[in-house]
């Protein structure tokens, strides 16, 4: 996981909705020494060996199932849906994934650099539980266990896709 880190998110950033007094978004950012593309970017995010162990837990658990071939289209912009997640805004530089509970979502994001380098972005977003009856907003005993390894496993995955780039 060499280079990744956590940093501030963009203000530009399609993931800043996420960001509310109750809610919670992250941002962890890497450069590699190539120009990368956001299709280049997604394509190699959800097709590492990491993440296709999420898809085939997605496919078990959620009855979500994916393939290489749909990341390829969700990449191009040809699918709006993929695995879990439909694509809740895209902009040229950028995406942003919702899951199909409403609580979670993923952003991805190139931003070019200088002498041919492109810094990529990786965040996730949970939206708070409200509670029916008091209606107060709590993320919930879940994430403050899972918090952690949510960090590591967003670390992991930036830096898959990374190396996978830069073969």
């Amino acid at each position: 996981m060499a280079g990744v880190s956590p940093c501030e998110l963009p203000a530009h950033a399609l993931l800043q909705r996420y960001r509310t007094a109750q809610g919670f978004a992250d941002c962890y950012a890497v450069e590699i020494d190539r120009n990368v593309s956001l299709a280049q970017f997604i394509a190699a995010f959800y097709t590492t060996p990491l993440f296709k162990v999420e898809r085939a837990i997605l496919k078990w658990a959620a009855r979500r199932p994916s393939s290489d071939a749909e990341a390829k289209l969700l990449a191009a912009g040809e699918r709006e849906t993929f695995a879990a997640w439909r694509v809740e805004a895209r902009e040229p530089a950028q995406i942003l994934l919702a899951d199909f509970t409403g609580r979670t979502c993923s952003w991805l994001m190139v931003e070019p650099l200088e002498a041919g380098r492109t810094r990529l972005y990786f965040g996730s977003g949970i939206v708070p539980k409200v509670d029916r009856k008091s209606g107060q907003a709590s993320m919930g005993i879940a994430f403050t266990a899972l918090l952690g390894f949510h960090k590591l496993y967003s670390r992991a995955l930036l830096a898959a896709a990374q190396k996978r780039l830069m073969k």
